[in-house]
């Protein structure tokens, strides 16, 4: 099955963002990933929902909203009604993480989980049946441009084994560079969030770097 490849939007350039989303769009990524955050669940603030809007203005493939915010679930419907088609909530951020899994899906959305690297599978596991993704971070979330996190390749081979009983897609975000993206394509893993290490900030052009990581 071919890998899923979902440009991390955050990387792009703001000043000519539907530029960006066309151009990537038309070099065959398969979803548009948006990162949110509060300054208060992570240190940094990013992506408001007229970026957002904009996104989903310019493209019709999926659009994703990785929440990284305080009580995702009371604003759960603004990202629904700016056109997200997936929408990833972290289980600490969020009381009742089954309620508003829940929720996302009878909206007649994607329901995602995105687990941090110092989170245990167990510690979600019986959230798992709700899910259709899981979000594995390999970096500390919040900033681009970081280390991948190698321990955090255990807790992958686990996620995987348990994505057997509940058939949800394994997602990785984090410092996935080519090198990164074959491994862990080869291990089973279903897409890879492209950031700077992979497709951003380079001489090449997007419809060149996304043939490439489909070759991987």
């Amino acid at each position: 099955m071919a890998k899923l490849l979902c440009p991390s939007i955050m990387c792009a350039d703001f000043g000519k963002l539907r530029q960006e989303v066309r151009e990537l769009d038309q070099a065959g990524v398969d979803i548009f990933h948006c990162d949110v955050m509060d300054g208060s669940f992570v240190p940094n603030m990013a992506m408001g929902m007229m970026a957002i809007e904009t996104v989903r203005r310019n493209t019709d493939k999926m659009v994703d909203c990785h929440l990284m915010i305080e009580n995702p679930s009371s604003k759960i419907d603004w990202f629904i009604d700016a056109g997200a088609d997936l929408i990833y909530i972290h289980p600490e951020s969020e009381r009742y993480v089954s309620k508003t899994l829940a929720y996302i899906k009878s909206r007649g959305k994607l329901a995602g989980l995105a687990v941090n690297p110092d989170t245990a599978p167990m510690a979600v596991a019986e959230v798992l049946h709700l899910c259709d993704y899981l979000l594995i971070m390999t970096v500390n979330p919040g900033f681009a441009g970081q280390q991948f996190l190698v321990t955090v390749k255990e807790k992958i081979k686990m996620f995987l084994e348990m994505k057997k009983k509940y058939h949800y897609k394994v997602i990785i975000d984090g410092a996935c560079s080519p090198q990164i993206i074959a491994e862990l394509s080869k291990m089973g893993c279903d897409g890879f969030v492209l950031g700077t290490s992979a497709l951003f900030g380079k001489e090449k052009t997007y419809h060149e770097l996304i043939k490439e990581l489909r070759k991987l």
